[in-house]
Protein backbone atom coordinates (compact mmCIF):
# COMPACT_ATOMS: atom_id res chain seq x y z
CA UNK A 1 0.00 0.00 0.00
CA UNK A 2 1.20 3.37 -1.02
CA UNK A 3 -1.34 5.66 0.24
CA UNK A 4 -1.45 5.73 3.79
CA UNK A 5 -5.67 5.62 4.59
CA UNK A 6 -6.90 2.28 5.59
CA UNK A 7 -10.76 2.11 5.01
CA UNK A 8 -11.99 -0.02 8.07
CA UNK A 9 -15.74 -1.15 9.16
CA UNK A 10 -14.77 -2.33 12.60
CA UNK A 11 -16.54 1.00 14.27
CA UNK A 12 -19.14 0.15 16.85
CA UNK A 13 -23.05 0.38 16.26
CA UNK A 14 -23.57 4.24 17.77
CA UNK A 15 -24.93 3.68 21.50
CA UNK A 16 -28.29 5.48 22.98
CA UNK A 17 -26.90 8.52 24.39
CA UNK A 18 -28.47 7.56 27.95
CA UNK A 19 -26.32 3.74 27.61
CA UNK A 20 -23.98 4.24 31.02
CA UNK A 21 -21.10 2.90 29.09
CA UNK A 22 -22.18 5.81 26.33
CA UNK A 23 -21.57 8.75 28.77
CA UNK A 24 -18.26 7.90 29.85
CA UNK A 25 -16.74 7.54 26.36
CA UNK A 26 -18.52 10.72 25.31
CA UNK A 27 -16.72 12.19 28.28
CA UNK A 28 -13.62 11.03 27.48
CA UNK A 29 -13.89 11.51 24.01
CA UNK A 30 -14.82 15.42 24.49
CA UNK A 31 -12.16 15.70 26.72
CA UNK A 32 -9.52 14.51 24.66
CA UNK A 33 -10.87 16.86 21.68
CA UNK A 34 -10.81 19.68 24.16
CA UNK A 35 -7.09 18.50 24.68
CA UNK A 36 -7.64 17.75 28.36
CA UNK A 37 -4.87 14.96 28.06
CA UNK A 38 -2.02 15.52 25.52
CA UNK A 39 -0.79 12.70 23.50
CA UNK A 40 1.38 9.98 25.66
CA UNK A 41 -0.39 11.77 28.73
CA UNK A 42 -1.91 9.22 31.41
CA UNK A 43 -5.47 9.12 31.61
CA UNK A 44 -7.67 8.83 34.83
CA UNK A 45 -7.95 5.34 36.01
CA UNK A 46 -10.55 2.76 35.33
CA UNK A 47 -11.22 3.23 39.21
CA UNK A 48 -11.04 6.84 39.35
CA UNK A 49 -13.61 6.20 36.20
CA UNK A 50 -16.13 4.53 38.41
CA UNK A 51 -15.89 6.26 41.27
CA UNK A 52 -16.71 9.24 39.20
CA UNK A 53 -19.75 8.37 36.99
CA UNK A 54 -21.37 5.69 39.69
CA UNK A 55 -21.46 2.64 37.17
CA UNK A 56 -19.60 -0.79 37.17
CA UNK A 57 -16.21 -1.48 35.93
CA UNK A 58 -17.45 -3.44 32.94
CA UNK A 59 -19.27 -0.34 31.91
CA UNK A 60 -16.00 1.66 32.12
CA UNK A 61 -13.70 -1.11 30.26
CA UNK A 62 -15.98 -1.38 27.34
CA UNK A 63 -15.61 2.61 26.99
CA UNK A 64 -12.13 2.63 26.92
CA UNK A 65 -12.12 -0.40 24.71
CA UNK A 66 -14.21 1.71 21.79
CA UNK A 67 -11.80 4.41 22.44
CA UNK A 68 -8.88 2.53 21.57
CA UNK A 69 -10.60 0.59 18.47
CA UNK A 70 -10.94 4.13 17.28
CA UNK A 71 -7.33 5.00 18.15
CA UNK A 72 -8.22 7.75 20.49
CA UNK A 73 -6.52 5.75 23.54
CA UNK A 74 -4.03 3.26 24.04
CA UNK A 75 -4.34 0.40 26.62
CA UNK A 76 -1.24 -0.93 28.57
CA UNK A 77 -2.38 -3.87 31.04
CA UNK A 78 -1.07 -3.30 34.49
CA UNK A 79 -0.10 -0.07 33.40
CA UNK A 80 -3.20 2.66 32.39
CA UNK A 81 -4.96 4.45 29.90
CA UNK A 82 -3.32 7.12 27.91
CA UNK A 83 -3.79 9.16 25.46
CA UNK A 84 -3.38 8.24 21.80
CA UNK A 85 -0.90 10.09 19.19
CA UNK A 86 -3.74 11.41 16.97
CA UNK A 87 -2.31 10.35 13.74
CA UNK A 88 -4.79 7.76 13.69
CA UNK A 89 -8.75 9.38 13.43
CA UNK A 90 -11.12 7.08 14.25
CA UNK A 91 -10.76 3.57 12.93
CA UNK A 92 -11.85 3.88 9.74
CA UNK A 93 -8.76 6.30 8.66
CA UNK A 94 -5.01 5.51 9.46
CA UNK A 95 -2.83 8.10 7.64
CA UNK A 96 1.00 6.79 8.08
CA UNK A 97 4.08 7.97 6.80
CA UNK A 98 4.93 7.56 3.05
CA UNK A 99 8.69 7.03 4.24
CA UNK A 100 7.97 4.47 6.73
CA UNK A 101 5.12 2.63 4.36
CA UNK A 102 8.26 2.09 1.82
CA UNK A 103 11.28 1.09 4.33
CA UNK A 104 8.53 -1.18 5.85
CA UNK A 105 8.70 -3.06 2.32
CA UNK A 106 12.43 -3.00 2.79
CA UNK A 107 12.87 -0.64 -0.27
CA UNK A 108 14.73 3.04 -0.23
CA UNK A 109 12.89 5.84 -0.20
CA UNK A 110 14.07 9.32 -1.10
CA UNK A 111 12.81 12.95 -1.81
CA UNK A 112 13.69 15.30 -4.28
CA UNK A 113 11.92 18.90 -3.26
CA UNK A 114 10.74 21.28 -5.53
CA UNK A 115 9.27 23.98 -3.98
CA UNK A 116 9.97 25.55 -0.18
CA UNK A 117 8.32 29.03 -0.01
CA UNK A 118 5.53 31.43 1.63
CA UNK A 119 3.01 32.64 -0.25
CA UNK A 120 -0.39 34.55 -0.65
CA UNK A 121 -3.30 32.13 -0.57
CA UNK A 122 -5.83 32.37 -3.03
CA UNK A 123 -9.63 32.41 -2.61
CA UNK A 124 -10.45 29.28 -2.83
CA UNK A 125 -7.75 27.45 -1.01
CA UNK A 126 -7.27 30.31 1.65
CA UNK A 127 -11.55 29.13 2.79
CA UNK A 128 -10.23 25.64 2.23
CA UNK A 129 -7.63 26.49 5.44
CA UNK A 130 -10.18 28.78 6.98
CA UNK A 131 -7.83 32.04 6.42
CA UNK A 132 -8.53 35.42 4.79
CA UNK A 133 -7.84 35.83 1.10
CA UNK A 134 -3.73 36.90 0.52
CA UNK A 135 -2.95 35.42 4.19
CA UNK A 136 0.52 34.33 3.99
CA UNK A 137 0.59 29.90 3.47
CA UNK A 138 3.05 27.66 3.21
CA UNK A 139 3.99 25.69 0.09
CA UNK A 140 6.20 22.94 -0.47
CA UNK A 141 5.79 20.58 -3.85
CA UNK A 142 8.19 16.86 -3.75
CA UNK A 143 8.70 13.87 -5.12
CA UNK A 144 8.79 10.73 -3.42
CA UNK A 145 10.89 7.71 -4.91
CA UNK A 146 10.72 4.10 -3.96
CA UNK A 147 13.71 2.52 -5.13
CA UNK A 148 14.75 5.25 -7.66
CA UNK A 149 11.51 5.39 -9.39
CA UNK A 150 8.79 8.14 -8.50
CA UNK A 151 5.89 6.96 -6.44
CA UNK A 152 3.92 10.29 -5.82
CA UNK A 153 4.12 13.97 -6.20
CA UNK A 154 3.36 16.10 -3.37
CA UNK A 155 2.00 19.21 -3.62
CA UNK A 156 1.13 20.63 -0.10
CA UNK A 157 -0.15 23.90 1.46
CA UNK A 158 0.14 24.24 5.42
CA UNK A 159 -1.43 26.33 7.80
CA UNK A 160 1.70 28.49 8.90
CA UNK A 161 -0.32 29.51 12.39
CA UNK A 162 -0.66 25.65 12.85
CA UNK A 163 3.43 24.87 12.28
CA UNK A 164 4.99 28.04 12.01
CA UNK A 165 8.54 26.43 11.79
CA UNK A 166 7.94 24.44 8.71
CA UNK A 167 9.78 26.04 5.78
CA UNK A 168 12.86 25.70 7.82
CA UNK A 169 12.32 21.69 8.04
CA UNK A 170 15.14 19.77 5.75
CA UNK A 171 12.69 17.62 3.57
CA UNK A 172 15.04 15.23 2.29
CA UNK A 173 15.66 14.03 5.64
CA UNK A 174 12.53 14.13 7.37
CA UNK A 175 8.61 13.85 4.96
CA UNK A 176 6.24 16.31 5.33
CA UNK A 177 3.69 14.12 7.36
CA UNK A 178 6.19 13.16 9.16
CA UNK A 179 6.95 16.44 10.39
CA UNK A 180 3.37 17.58 10.79
CA UNK A 181 2.24 14.87 13.10
CA UNK A 182 4.95 15.78 15.68
CA UNK A 183 4.24 19.50 15.81
CA UNK A 184 0.26 19.92 14.38
CA UNK A 185 -1.72 16.36 15.73
CA UNK A 186 -4.40 16.07 13.77
CA UNK A 187 -8.12 15.14 14.98
CA UNK A 188 -9.84 15.34 11.60
CA UNK A 189 -9.16 14.28 8.60
CA UNK A 190 -11.18 14.48 4.91
CA UNK A 191 -10.37 13.42 1.82
CA UNK A 192 -11.19 12.38 -1.26
CA UNK A 193 -10.06 10.07 -4.14
CA UNK A 194 -10.05 10.03 -8.17
CA UNK A 195 -8.74 8.36 -11.21
CA UNK A 196 -7.45 11.16 -13.73
CA UNK A 197 -4.82 12.42 -15.70
CA UNK A 198 -1.64 14.46 -14.23
CA UNK A 199 -1.13 18.00 -15.03
CA UNK A 200 1.68 18.48 -17.41
CA UNK A 201 4.12 19.95 -14.21
CA UNK A 202 2.94 16.47 -12.41
CA UNK A 203 3.55 14.31 -15.41
CA UNK A 204 6.87 15.33 -16.10
CA UNK A 205 8.00 15.03 -12.28
CA UNK A 206 6.52 11.91 -11.97
CA UNK A 207 8.00 10.54 -15.32
CA UNK A 208 5.10 9.41 -17.58
CA UNK A 209 3.09 10.95 -20.19
CA UNK A 210 0.33 13.68 -19.69
CA UNK A 211 -2.30 10.87 -20.51
CA UNK A 212 -1.10 8.18 -18.11
CA UNK A 213 -4.15 7.33 -15.69
CA UNK A 214 -2.96 8.18 -12.42
CA UNK A 215 -4.73 8.24 -8.75
CA UNK A 216 -5.11 11.61 -6.84
CA UNK A 217 -6.27 11.95 -3.44
CA UNK A 218 -6.74 15.45 -1.88
CA UNK A 219 -6.55 15.18 1.90
CA UNK A 220 -7.13 18.39 4.32
CA UNK A 221 -6.65 17.85 7.82
CA UNK A 222 -7.64 19.67 11.18
CA UNK A 223 -7.23 19.94 14.44
CA UNK A 224 -10.24 20.97 16.65
CA UNK A 225 -11.99 22.89 13.78
CA UNK A 226 -8.42 24.25 12.67
CA UNK A 227 -7.27 23.32 9.31
CA UNK A 228 -3.67 22.16 9.35
CA UNK A 229 -3.21 21.29 5.55
CA UNK A 230 -3.85 20.77 2.13
CA UNK A 231 -2.36 18.05 -0.13
CA UNK A 232 -2.81 16.91 -3.41
CA UNK A 233 -0.95 13.44 -3.70
CA UNK A 234 -0.33 12.03 -7.43
CA UNK A 235 0.30 8.56 -8.13
CA UNK A 236 1.07 6.98 -11.33
CA UNK A 237 -1.67 4.23 -11.20
CA UNK A 238 1.00 1.52 -13.00
CA UNK A 239 2.80 2.12 -9.86
CA UNK A 240 0.36 2.34 -7.36
CA UNK A 241 -1.95 -0.15 -4.85
CA UNK A 242 -4.70 1.01 -2.65
CA UNK A 243 -5.07 -1.71 -0.22
CA UNK A 244 -8.29 -1.46 2.54
CA UNK A 245 -9.16 -3.93 4.99
CA UNK A 246 -13.11 -4.40 5.61
CA UNK A 247 -13.60 -6.72 8.72
CA UNK A 248 -17.23 -7.85 10.05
Amino acid sequence: MVFPEHVRSSTPAAAPPSAPYAKVKHYLKRELERGRWAPGTLMPSEAELVAQFGVSRMTVTRALRELQAEGLVDRLQGVGTFAAHLNRVASRLTIRDLHAEITARGHVHHAEVHVVRQERAPAELAQRLGLATGTPVFHTLLVHFENGVPLQCEDRYVNPACAPDYLSVDFTRTTPTHYLLQVAPLWEAEYSIEAAVPTAQEARLLGIQPTDACLIVVRRTLNRGVPITLARLVHPGSRYLLHGEFRP
